[in-house]
Protein backbone atom coordinates (compact mmCIF):
# COMPACT_ATOMS: atom_id res chain seq x y z
CA UNK A 1 0.00 0.00 0.00
CA UNK A 2 1.77 3.22 -0.78
CA UNK A 3 1.36 6.22 1.51
CA UNK A 4 -1.44 8.74 0.21
CA UNK A 5 -0.77 12.87 -0.14
CA UNK A 6 -1.50 13.80 3.40
CA UNK A 7 0.75 11.28 5.20
CA UNK A 8 3.48 11.54 3.13
CA UNK A 9 3.44 15.52 3.35
CA UNK A 10 3.00 14.94 7.23
CA UNK A 11 6.51 12.86 7.01
CA UNK A 12 8.34 15.74 5.26
CA UNK A 13 7.59 18.30 7.74
CA UNK A 14 8.61 19.43 10.55
CA UNK A 15 6.34 20.27 13.18
CA UNK A 16 7.58 21.03 16.00
CA UNK A 17 6.73 24.31 18.29
CA UNK A 18 9.40 27.43 18.76
CA UNK A 19 9.77 28.64 22.53
CA UNK A 20 10.83 32.05 23.43
CA UNK A 21 12.70 30.35 25.93
CA UNK A 22 13.14 28.30 29.05
CA UNK A 23 9.58 28.09 31.37
CA UNK A 24 11.01 29.51 34.69
CA UNK A 25 7.56 30.25 36.93
CA UNK A 26 5.21 28.46 38.22
CA UNK A 27 1.68 28.28 36.84
CA UNK A 28 -0.93 30.80 39.02
CA UNK A 29 -2.94 27.93 38.02
CA UNK A 30 -1.68 25.06 40.68
CA UNK A 31 -3.29 27.25 43.19
CA UNK A 32 -6.93 26.22 41.89
CA UNK A 33 -5.90 22.39 42.63
CA UNK A 34 -8.10 21.22 40.05
CA UNK A 35 -5.87 21.46 36.92
CA UNK A 36 -4.61 18.82 35.25
CA UNK A 37 -1.32 19.89 33.21
CA UNK A 38 0.14 19.07 30.29
CA UNK A 39 3.40 17.19 30.16
CA UNK A 40 5.17 19.12 28.10
CA UNK A 41 6.42 16.94 25.04
CA UNK A 42 2.90 15.36 24.88
CA UNK A 43 2.01 14.35 21.58
CA UNK A 44 -1.19 13.96 19.71
CA UNK A 45 -0.92 11.22 16.63
CA UNK A 46 -1.49 13.02 12.96
CA UNK A 47 -1.94 9.51 11.80
CA UNK A 48 -4.50 7.03 13.07
CA UNK A 49 -5.24 4.33 10.91
CA UNK A 50 -3.78 1.47 11.57
CA UNK A 51 -2.72 0.12 7.92
CA UNK A 52 -1.31 3.56 7.44
CA UNK A 53 0.59 3.68 10.92
CA UNK A 54 1.79 0.08 9.88
CA UNK A 55 3.27 1.09 6.17
CA UNK A 56 4.90 4.30 7.83
CA UNK A 57 6.43 2.02 10.46
CA UNK A 58 7.91 0.01 7.72
CA UNK A 59 10.57 2.51 7.02
CA UNK A 60 12.84 2.29 9.89
CA UNK A 61 13.82 6.05 9.55
CA UNK A 62 10.09 7.10 9.98
CA UNK A 63 8.05 8.19 13.31
CA UNK A 64 4.60 8.78 13.74
CA UNK A 65 3.75 12.03 12.40
CA UNK A 66 2.63 14.18 15.34
CA UNK A 67 1.40 17.55 16.60
CA UNK A 68 2.13 18.97 20.19
CA UNK A 69 -0.57 18.70 22.64
CA UNK A 70 -2.40 21.85 23.75
CA UNK A 71 -3.36 22.49 27.00
CA UNK A 72 -1.89 24.41 30.91
CA UNK A 73 1.35 23.95 31.08
CA UNK A 74 3.23 23.83 34.63
CA UNK A 75 6.13 26.07 34.09
CA UNK A 76 5.23 29.16 32.06
CA UNK A 77 7.86 31.61 30.47
CA UNK A 78 6.15 34.56 31.09
CA UNK A 79 5.12 35.27 35.44
CA UNK A 80 1.14 35.35 35.45
CA UNK A 81 0.04 38.94 36.99
CA UNK A 82 2.77 40.78 35.33
CA UNK A 83 2.22 39.60 31.64
CA UNK A 84 0.65 41.87 29.17
CA UNK A 85 -1.45 40.90 26.48
CA UNK A 86 -3.10 42.26 23.01
CA UNK A 87 -6.18 40.33 20.49
CA UNK A 88 -6.73 41.80 16.96
CA UNK A 89 -9.25 40.45 14.89
CA UNK A 90 -8.88 40.59 11.08
CA UNK A 91 -10.62 39.93 7.92
CA UNK A 92 -14.00 39.04 6.86
CA UNK A 93 -16.63 38.71 9.59
CA UNK A 94 -17.48 34.69 10.74
CA UNK A 95 -19.35 33.77 13.86
CA UNK A 96 -17.65 33.54 17.06
CA UNK A 97 -14.94 36.48 17.14
CA UNK A 98 -16.74 38.24 20.40
CA UNK A 99 -16.81 34.59 22.16
CA UNK A 100 -13.10 34.31 21.52
CA UNK A 101 -12.47 37.72 22.15
CA UNK A 102 -14.07 37.72 25.73
CA UNK A 103 -12.68 33.66 26.44
CA UNK A 104 -8.69 35.75 26.23
CA UNK A 105 -10.19 38.64 28.37
CA UNK A 106 -11.24 36.13 31.02
CA UNK A 107 -8.68 33.90 30.72
CA UNK A 108 -5.94 36.35 31.73
CA UNK A 109 -8.20 37.81 34.23
CA UNK A 110 -9.13 35.24 35.79
CA UNK A 111 -6.67 32.66 35.38
CA UNK A 112 -3.38 34.18 35.14
CA UNK A 113 -4.02 36.85 37.96
CA UNK A 114 -6.07 39.88 36.23
CA UNK A 115 -3.60 40.42 33.62
CA UNK A 116 -4.32 43.36 31.09
CA UNK A 117 -5.56 42.63 27.59
CA UNK A 118 -5.17 45.18 25.05
CA UNK A 119 -8.19 44.84 21.88
CA UNK A 120 -6.45 46.42 18.76
CA UNK A 121 -9.12 48.16 16.77
CA UNK A 122 -9.88 47.63 12.95
CA UNK A 123 -7.21 44.42 12.54
CA UNK A 124 -3.74 45.03 11.90
CA UNK A 125 -4.42 48.72 10.98
CA UNK A 126 -4.97 49.14 14.81
CA UNK A 127 -1.26 48.51 14.86
CA UNK A 128 -0.14 51.90 13.13
CA UNK A 129 0.21 54.19 15.46
CA UNK A 130 -0.14 57.34 12.26
CA UNK A 131 -3.51 55.84 11.17
CA UNK A 132 -5.18 56.66 14.51
CA UNK A 133 -7.29 54.13 15.56
CA UNK A 134 -7.56 53.68 19.63
CA UNK A 135 -5.88 51.00 21.60
CA UNK A 136 -8.86 49.96 24.54
CA UNK A 137 -8.00 48.13 27.77
CA UNK A 138 -10.46 45.14 27.31
CA UNK A 139 -11.78 44.34 31.21
CA UNK A 140 -14.55 42.07 32.50
CA UNK A 141 -17.86 44.26 31.91
CA UNK A 142 -16.48 45.19 28.44
CA UNK A 143 -16.80 41.79 27.64
CA UNK A 144 -19.43 39.88 29.76
CA UNK A 145 -21.90 39.14 26.95
CA UNK A 146 -20.51 39.71 24.08
CA UNK A 147 -20.48 36.37 23.22
CA UNK A 148 -24.38 36.74 22.22
CA UNK A 149 -23.33 39.08 19.36
CA UNK A 150 -22.24 38.41 15.67
CA UNK A 151 -19.40 39.83 14.53
CA UNK A 152 -16.51 41.65 16.61
CA UNK A 153 -16.18 44.26 19.11
CA UNK A 154 -12.89 45.46 18.03
CA UNK A 155 -14.35 45.43 14.16
CA UNK A 156 -11.41 44.19 11.22
CA UNK A 157 -10.22 45.06 8.09
CA UNK A 158 -8.20 43.41 5.23
CA UNK A 159 -4.62 43.94 4.24
CA UNK A 160 -0.95 43.76 5.04
CA UNK A 161 0.58 46.28 7.37
CA UNK A 162 4.09 47.16 7.85
CA UNK A 163 5.46 44.88 10.11
CA UNK A 164 8.05 47.06 11.78
CA UNK A 165 5.67 50.15 12.34
CA UNK A 166 3.81 46.96 14.28
CA UNK A 167 6.13 45.80 16.37
CA UNK A 168 6.65 49.49 17.06
CA UNK A 169 3.19 49.68 18.91
CA UNK A 170 4.11 46.35 20.48
CA UNK A 171 6.74 47.83 22.19
CA UNK A 172 5.22 50.89 22.85
CA UNK A 173 2.44 48.89 25.21
CA UNK A 174 4.97 46.70 26.43
CA UNK A 175 2.78 43.91 24.85
CA UNK A 176 4.47 40.21 25.60
CA UNK A 177 1.75 38.32 23.99
CA UNK A 178 -0.35 39.21 21.12
CA UNK A 179 -2.98 36.90 19.70
CA UNK A 180 -4.12 36.65 16.16
CA UNK A 181 -7.85 35.88 14.94
CA UNK A 182 -8.02 35.61 11.66
CA UNK A 183 -7.64 33.14 8.48
CA UNK A 184 -4.89 32.35 5.75
CA UNK A 185 -3.75 36.15 5.21
CA UNK A 186 -3.98 36.59 8.99
CA UNK A 187 -1.70 34.49 10.35
CA UNK A 188 0.96 34.97 7.33
CA UNK A 189 0.88 38.51 8.46
CA UNK A 190 1.60 37.05 11.88
CA UNK A 191 4.44 35.38 10.37
CA UNK A 192 5.91 39.13 8.91
CA UNK A 193 5.50 40.08 12.40
CA UNK A 194 7.20 37.67 14.09
CA UNK A 195 10.17 37.75 12.11
CA UNK A 196 10.80 41.45 12.83
CA UNK A 197 10.42 40.41 16.44
CA UNK A 198 13.01 37.55 16.18
CA UNK A 199 15.29 39.95 14.32
CA UNK A 200 14.82 42.54 17.09
CA UNK A 201 15.50 39.90 19.47
CA UNK A 202 11.92 40.66 21.82
CA UNK A 203 10.56 38.55 24.00
CA UNK A 204 7.24 38.40 22.19
CA UNK A 205 4.72 35.80 21.49
CA UNK A 206 2.46 35.45 18.71
CA UNK A 207 -0.03 33.07 18.64
CA UNK A 208 -2.88 32.17 16.41
CA UNK A 209 -6.58 31.28 16.56
CA UNK A 210 -7.68 30.40 12.77
CA UNK A 211 -11.02 32.27 11.76
CA UNK A 212 -12.22 30.82 9.25
CA UNK A 213 -16.40 30.31 8.06
CA UNK A 214 -14.56 28.35 4.56
CA UNK A 215 -12.47 25.32 7.08
CA UNK A 216 -9.82 25.65 4.89
CA UNK A 217 -6.76 25.72 6.92
CA UNK A 218 -4.43 22.94 6.72
CA UNK A 219 -4.19 20.23 8.95
CA UNK A 220 -7.00 21.59 11.09
CA UNK A 221 -10.31 19.46 10.94
CA UNK A 222 -12.51 22.46 12.53
CA UNK A 223 -12.62 26.00 12.75
CA UNK A 224 -14.81 27.97 14.65
CA UNK A 225 -17.94 29.17 13.09
CA UNK A 226 -18.20 26.59 10.73
CA UNK A 227 -20.71 25.46 12.51
CA UNK A 228 -23.11 28.56 13.06
CA UNK A 229 -22.11 29.13 9.45
CA UNK A 230 -23.96 26.07 7.87
CA UNK A 231 -26.30 25.71 10.34
CA UNK A 232 -27.76 29.24 9.37
CA UNK A 233 -27.40 27.98 5.84
CA UNK A 234 -29.78 25.31 6.23
CA UNK A 235 -32.43 27.68 6.38
CA UNK A 236 -31.92 28.88 3.18
CA UNK A 237 -32.03 25.24 1.93
CA UNK A 238 -35.28 25.08 3.61
CA UNK A 239 -36.81 28.17 2.31
CA UNK A 240 -35.66 27.06 -1.19
CA UNK A 241 -36.94 23.94 -0.86
CA UNK A 242 -40.09 25.16 0.37
CA UNK A 243 -40.60 27.62 -2.71
CA UNK A 244 -39.30 25.04 -5.37
CA UNK A 245 -41.89 22.14 -3.71
CA UNK A 246 -44.92 24.65 -4.40
CA UNK A 247 -44.52 25.61 -7.70
CA UNK A 248 -44.81 23.06 -10.47
CA UNK A 249 -40.92 22.37 -11.79
CA UNK A 250 -40.13 24.99 -9.36
CA UNK A 251 -35.90 25.02 -8.95
CA UNK A 252 -34.47 26.36 -5.98
CA UNK A 253 -30.79 27.99 -6.03
CA UNK A 254 -28.69 28.31 -3.16
CA UNK A 255 -25.30 29.89 -3.19
CA UNK A 256 -23.35 29.32 -0.19
CA UNK A 257 -19.57 30.73 1.18
CA UNK A 258 -16.97 28.41 0.44
CA UNK A 259 -14.22 29.94 -2.20
CA UNK A 260 -11.95 26.75 -2.19
CA UNK A 261 -13.17 24.36 -0.36
CA UNK A 262 -17.08 23.07 0.07
CA UNK A 263 -17.69 22.56 3.97
CA UNK A 264 -20.52 24.98 4.30
CA UNK A 265 -22.21 23.52 1.37
CA UNK A 266 -21.89 19.97 1.76
CA UNK A 267 -22.38 19.77 5.66
CA UNK A 268 -25.39 21.92 5.35
CA UNK A 269 -26.73 19.69 2.46
CA UNK A 270 -26.24 16.42 4.46
CA UNK A 271 -27.98 18.91 7.42
CA UNK A 272 -31.17 19.48 5.38
CA UNK A 273 -31.42 16.56 3.28
CA UNK A 274 -33.43 18.54 0.99
CA UNK A 275 -30.74 19.06 -1.74
CA UNK A 276 -30.70 17.58 -5.33
CA UNK A 277 -26.98 18.78 -6.90
CA UNK A 278 -24.60 20.10 -4.85
CA UNK A 279 -21.57 22.07 -6.55
CA UNK A 280 -18.50 22.90 -4.64
CA UNK A 281 -14.86 24.18 -6.11
CA UNK A 282 -13.37 20.74 -5.86
CA UNK A 283 -15.21 19.87 -8.58
CA UNK A 284 -15.22 20.71 -11.74
CA UNK A 285 -18.59 20.49 -13.95
CA UNK A 286 -19.66 20.65 -17.19
CA UNK A 287 -22.91 22.89 -17.89
CA UNK A 288 -24.20 21.39 -21.43
CA UNK A 289 -24.21 17.41 -23.20
CA UNK A 290 -25.73 14.57 -21.63
CA UNK A 291 -23.76 14.30 -18.55
CA UNK A 292 -23.91 18.07 -17.85
CA UNK A 293 -25.47 19.47 -15.02
CA UNK A 294 -28.34 20.96 -16.96
CA UNK A 295 -29.66 18.16 -18.47
CA UNK A 296 -29.54 16.68 -15.14
CA UNK A 297 -30.94 19.16 -13.70
CA UNK A 298 -34.14 18.38 -16.55
CA UNK A 299 -34.22 15.20 -16.02
CA UNK A 300 -34.47 15.85 -11.89
CA UNK A 301 -37.55 18.12 -13.01
CA UNK A 302 -39.45 15.19 -15.02
CA UNK A 303 -39.00 13.00 -12.41
CA UNK A 304 -40.19 14.90 -9.15
CA UNK A 305 -41.27 18.32 -10.60
CA UNK A 306 -39.02 20.70 -8.67
CA UNK A 307 -35.15 20.67 -7.63
CA UNK A 308 -33.11 22.38 -5.02
CA UNK A 309 -29.55 23.32 -5.96
CA UNK A 310 -26.66 24.59 -3.64
CA UNK A 311 -23.46 26.20 -4.86
CA UNK A 312 -20.33 27.05 -2.97
CA UNK A 313 -19.47 30.51 -4.19
CA UNK A 314 -16.43 29.21 -5.69
CA UNK A 315 -17.29 26.11 -7.23
CA UNK A 316 -17.42 26.63 -11.27
CA UNK A 317 -15.19 30.15 -11.56
CA UNK A 318 -14.07 28.72 -15.26
CA UNK A 319 -17.68 30.24 -16.22
CA UNK A 320 -17.17 33.28 -14.61
CA UNK A 321 -13.31 34.50 -14.49
CA UNK A 322 -11.23 34.94 -16.97
CA UNK A 323 -7.77 33.42 -15.31
CA UNK A 324 -5.61 35.98 -17.26
CA UNK A 325 -7.21 38.45 -15.60
CA UNK A 326 -7.74 38.10 -12.06
CA UNK A 327 -8.78 40.91 -10.16
CA UNK A 328 -7.42 40.63 -6.03
CA UNK A 329 -8.61 41.75 -2.52
CA UNK A 330 -6.78 43.80 0.18
CA UNK A 331 -6.20 40.04 1.78
CA UNK A 332 -4.58 38.73 -1.92
CA UNK A 333 -7.80 36.52 -2.52
CA UNK A 334 -9.11 36.48 -5.89
CA UNK A 335 -11.89 38.28 -6.73
CA UNK A 336 -14.68 35.15 -7.21
CA UNK A 337 -16.79 35.93 -9.97
CA UNK A 338 -20.98 35.22 -9.07
CA UNK A 339 -21.44 31.52 -9.85
CA UNK A 340 -24.79 31.95 -8.20
CA UNK A 341 -26.37 34.72 -10.59
CA UNK A 342 -24.82 32.83 -13.52
CA UNK A 343 -26.14 29.39 -12.43
CA UNK A 344 -30.01 31.53 -12.36
CA UNK A 345 -29.42 32.84 -15.87
CA UNK A 346 -28.22 30.04 -17.12
CA UNK A 347 -30.58 27.72 -16.02
CA UNK A 348 -33.85 30.05 -17.40
CA UNK A 349 -31.99 30.42 -20.47
CA UNK A 350 -31.57 26.53 -20.58
CA UNK A 351 -35.70 25.64 -19.77
CA UNK A 352 -36.88 28.70 -21.91
CA UNK A 353 -34.67 27.07 -25.24
CA UNK A 354 -36.21 23.78 -24.30
CA UNK A 355 -39.97 25.42 -24.18
CA UNK A 356 -40.34 24.57 -20.56
CA UNK A 357 -41.55 26.80 -18.38
CA UNK A 358 -39.86 26.82 -14.70
CA UNK A 359 -40.26 29.04 -11.60
CA UNK A 360 -36.49 29.94 -10.62
CA UNK A 361 -35.63 30.82 -7.08
CA UNK A 362 -32.53 32.51 -6.36
CA UNK A 363 -31.62 32.70 -2.40
CA UNK A 364 -28.00 34.15 -1.57
CA UNK A 365 -27.07 34.08 2.31
CA UNK A 366 -23.64 35.29 2.44
CA UNK A 367 -23.64 38.18 4.72
CA UNK A 368 -26.52 37.08 6.92
CA UNK A 369 -24.17 33.98 7.71
CA UNK A 370 -20.99 35.57 8.32
CA UNK A 371 -22.57 38.19 10.75
CA UNK A 372 -25.17 35.88 12.72
CA UNK A 373 -24.08 34.75 16.96
CA UNK A 374 -22.59 31.53 17.30
CA UNK A 375 -24.59 28.46 18.20
CA UNK A 376 -23.98 27.12 21.46
CA UNK A 377 -21.63 24.50 20.59
CA UNK A 378 -19.59 26.66 18.68
CA UNK A 379 -19.12 29.65 21.71
CA UNK A 380 -17.87 26.51 23.38
CA UNK A 381 -15.89 25.48 20.83
CA UNK A 382 -14.76 29.68 21.09
CA UNK A 383 -14.07 29.27 24.22
CA UNK A 384 -11.61 26.32 24.18
CA UNK A 385 -9.51 27.54 21.29
CA UNK A 386 -8.94 30.56 23.00
CA UNK A 387 -8.18 28.66 26.76
CA UNK A 388 -5.38 27.04 24.66
CA UNK A 389 -4.49 29.76 22.76
CA UNK A 390 -3.65 31.71 26.34
CA UNK A 391 -2.40 28.54 27.81
CA UNK A 392 0.12 28.33 24.95
CA UNK A 393 0.76 31.84 24.83
CA UNK A 394 2.01 32.17 28.75
CA UNK A 395 3.90 29.57 28.49
CA UNK A 396 6.29 31.11 25.99
CA UNK A 397 5.33 29.10 22.74
CA UNK A 398 4.89 31.40 19.37
CA UNK A 399 4.53 31.15 16.13
CA UNK A 400 1.58 28.51 16.29
CA UNK A 401 -2.11 28.31 15.74
CA UNK A 402 -4.20 26.46 17.73
CA UNK A 403 -6.41 23.77 16.44
CA UNK A 404 -8.13 20.68 16.68
CA UNK A 405 -7.57 17.06 15.16
CA UNK A 406 -8.28 13.53 16.50
CA UNK A 407 -10.93 15.29 19.10
CA UNK A 408 -7.69 16.99 20.45
CA UNK A 409 -6.65 20.55 20.68
CA UNK A 410 -3.40 20.74 19.09
CA UNK A 411 -0.55 23.60 18.63
CA UNK A 412 0.38 24.11 14.89
CA UNK A 413 3.45 26.02 13.22
CA UNK A 414 1.77 29.11 11.50
CA UNK A 415 4.25 27.90 8.47
CA UNK A 416 2.40 24.28 7.99
CA UNK A 417 -0.84 25.78 8.71
CA UNK A 418 -0.84 28.68 6.16
CA UNK A 419 1.28 26.16 3.39
CA UNK A 420 -1.98 25.53 1.82
CA UNK A 421 -5.73 25.32 1.66
CA UNK A 422 -7.55 22.27 3.18
CA UNK A 423 -9.96 21.04 0.28
CA UNK A 424 -12.93 18.25 0.65
CA UNK A 425 -11.36 14.76 -0.71
CA UNK A 426 -13.75 13.85 -2.67
CA UNK A 427 -13.12 10.01 -2.45
CA UNK A 428 -13.35 10.57 1.35
CA UNK A 429 -16.59 10.12 3.56
CA UNK A 430 -17.96 13.42 3.41
CA UNK A 431 -18.49 13.53 0.06
CA UNK A 432 -19.47 10.56 -0.70
CA UNK A 433 -22.05 11.16 1.65
CA UNK A 434 -22.93 14.11 0.22
CA UNK A 435 -23.59 12.05 -3.19
CA UNK A 436 -25.68 9.12 -1.53
CA UNK A 437 -27.77 12.06 0.02
CA UNK A 438 -28.53 14.00 -3.26
CA UNK A 439 -28.42 11.35 -5.81
CA UNK A 440 -26.64 13.15 -7.59
CA UNK A 441 -23.64 11.43 -10.13
CA UNK A 442 -20.13 11.16 -9.14
CA UNK A 443 -19.44 13.77 -12.17
CA UNK A 444 -21.13 16.07 -14.71
CA UNK A 445 -18.41 15.79 -16.67
CA UNK A 446 -19.17 14.26 -20.34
Amino acid sequence: MALDKIVSELLSLDLSIKKLGPAQFDSSLKNSGNVVFVPENERILAVIDNSTVDEILKNENNKIPAFEKGGPREKLYFKPGKTVSAVVTCGGLCPGLNSVIRAIVMMNYYRYEKQITYGIKYGYAGLVKELGHEIDVLTVDDVSDIHTKGGTILGSSRGNQDAKEMVDRLEELGVNVLYTVGGDGTQKGALMLMKEIEKRGLDISVIGIPKTIDNDINFIQRSFGVETAFSEACESIHSAHTEADGAYNGIGLVKLMGRESGFVAANAVLATGEANFCLIPEVDFDLEGEKGLLNQIEQRLLRRNHVVIVVAEGAGQNFVNDPANLQYDASGNVKLGDIGLFMKDKINEYFKKRGINVSTRYIDPSYNIRSCAPTPNDSIFCFQLAQMAVHAGMSGRTGMVVGYNHGQFIHLPMEVATSKRKKIDVQGQLWQSVLEATGQPSSFKN
